[in-house]
């Protein structure tokens, strides 16, 4: 296979976490915080009402499909209000949400293929999340961070891959992008002219009506093991000259 990447872009939530642990902790958090300091919108809206809530701004406003942080402020801020509850609560109350929904548990192989990863190639993260690089403490391993937030599009749509593109200074058919979600990750980066890795780690199906990726592993170090072996190895490296 003709794969030499020059760069990686990446994303975050269930390609390097599982993101429903670090979501129900986060929910557990704020429903934690309402309780004490507004207790009318936490007795209106415990959490499985919260997150319903959450899924009705999300289907009243599609202009903020791509910004989950703002679907999250415009629901607590309509529960405060219905309830009673003053609405200087709101940056408190979303502060306890996104401290917790950042402490994430990497899965196993994470940390050690990450920096194997990082010290090779540099490396970009996208995501349509709200993840947070500094919070978890892998903002180190990072040269260029895009979020569907920042940007005003999400995957799979392809200006958000041309833009992390862009800022990691190559063309697309040089980057790899990494992801676990195949038609967000796989088929958005296949579409907007990028290499593609599915990370499968639950052994599903490839879905037959999207193309497949250029590469599938069951996990991240999967990756790191075959550029290892298929890209730096010594015999890969050498230039003519040095054979």
């Amino acid at each position: 296979m003709n794969l030499r990447p020059l760069a990686l872009s990446l994303d975050l939530d269930d390609t390097l976490w599982p993101i429903w642990p670090a979501i129900e902790r986060a929910e557990m958090a704020l429903d934690a915080f309402l309780r004490e300091h507004a207790p009318r919108t936490a007795a209106n809206f415990p959490i499985h009402r919260m997150r319903k809530l959450r899924e009705q701004v999300a289907a009243r406003h599609p202009e903020y499909a791509h910004d989950f942080s703002q679907q999250r402020k415009l629901s607590l801020l309509h529960a405060l209000e219905t309830s009673g509850d003053p609405g200087h609560h709101l940056e408190p109350a979303y502060e306890a949400f996104i401290a917790s929904r950042n402490r994430v548990d990497f899965y196993p192989d994470v940390p050690e293929a990450l920096a194997r990863l990082s010290s090779r190639l540099p490396i970009a993260a996208l995501t349509n999340g709200n993840a947070d690089l500094a919070r978890i403490g892998i903002d180190h391993h990072f040269q260029v961070f895009v979020s569907a937030r920042e940007h005003g599009h999400a995957k799979p749509d392809a200006p958000i891959f041309h833009a992390t593109c862009e800022r990691l200074g190559r063309a697309p058919a040089e980057v790899l992008h990494i992801g676990d979600d195949p038609l967000l990750d796989v088929a958005g980066a296949r579409r907007a002219g990028l290499r593609s890795c599915w990370i499968n780690r639950e052994k599903q199906r490839w879905p037959a009506n999207l193309p497949r990726p250029d590469l599938e592993f069951a996990t991240l170090a999967g990756l790191a093991d075959w550029l290892d072996h298929h890209v730096f190895a010594p015999e890969h490296l050498a230039t003519p000259e040095t054979r």
